[in-house]
């Protein structure tokens, strides 16, 4: 009788292993088949990240992570960030990365791991067109308000060539449009990128132009600190200047490649 109990334990022992173990090859392959999201933190910055008519993402820099994404595995999540806070987003893992028109400055290396250089980019000057023929040089722009986005390049920009006696940070590129637009400021400093997709005719600042530059610099993207993201992703973007997926992408948004 004894014997005859263990082979009973025995069996169901060995159908509830098998079910158990036939269960997590399920659970495995489900995570196979389903790729990590990656986070990838954002402005909106025309034509870097801006959202289409319909309410998605779109841009150079949506369009290239999508394609990154791609061959990597993952899903990318676009999630709009405080570009002053870019760093405390990344170090609290709240994203993965951020991918946005991002200068590479000594403080960007400081502060993450950062590709290698994509696109070409200056901080230029925007004020009113019929102001902006008469700008000749950094004399020229002394006694003016400016405005920029708090934490970027611009404000750099207008604070290492002593611009910044009047002073307005703003919480977007784009703020910093609409106070020269309104005339709260006399001129503001973004990026060319911008500056040539949203001013001039046809566009609704229409009455601005670039006037100036003020530094040429170059665009990365940012990890955190000894994260393996950063070689994967200098790998797949070589990848795609060699088959020919970002210079399309740099004509599509009239962009120079850096490489």
């Amino acid at each position: 009788m004894k014997k005859f109990i263990s082979l009973a334990l025995v069996v169901v022992l060995a159908l509830t292993m098998s079910i158990a173990f036939t269960g997590c090859g399920k659970d495995e392959d489900k995570l196979v088949e389903e790729p990590d999201a990656l986070v990838v933190g954002i402005t909106v910055y025309e034509p870097m990240n801006y959202q289409a008519k319909d309410g998605s993402w779109t841009g150079f820099d949506t369009e290239f992570a999508q394609a990154v994404c791609e061959k990597l595995g993952y899903e990318p999540e676009f999630v709009e960030i405080d570009w002053d806070n870019k760093f405390l987003e990344l170090d609290s893992e709240s994203i993965d990365c951020i991918w946005n028109g991002m200068t590479i400055t000594d403080e960007v290396k400081k502060n993450a791991d950062v590709s290698k250089a994509y696109v070409k980019n200056a901080q230029v000057v925007v004020m009113t067109a019929d102001k902006a023929d008469s700008i000749k040089s950094v004399e020229d722009l002394k006694g003016l308000k400016f405005a920029a986005e708090a934490g970027s390049a611009g404000e750099t920009a207008i604070k290492d060539n002593k611009l910044d006696a009047d002073y307005a940070a703003c919480a977007t590129q784009t703020d910093a449009l609409l106070e020269v637009k309104s005339g709260s400021v006399d001129a503001c400093v973004i990026d060319i990128t911008m500056a040539n997709a949203m001013t001039g005719k046809g566009t609704s600042y229409s009455s601005l132009a670039p006037a100036f530059e003020l530094t040429t610099e170059e665009y990365g993207i940012a990890f955190r600190k000894g994260s393996d993201l950063t070689e994967k992703v200098n790998k797949v973007m070589d990848e795609l200047k060699a088959d020919g997926t970002l210079d399309k992408l740099a004509k599509k948004y009239n962009l120079t490649l850096a490489f």
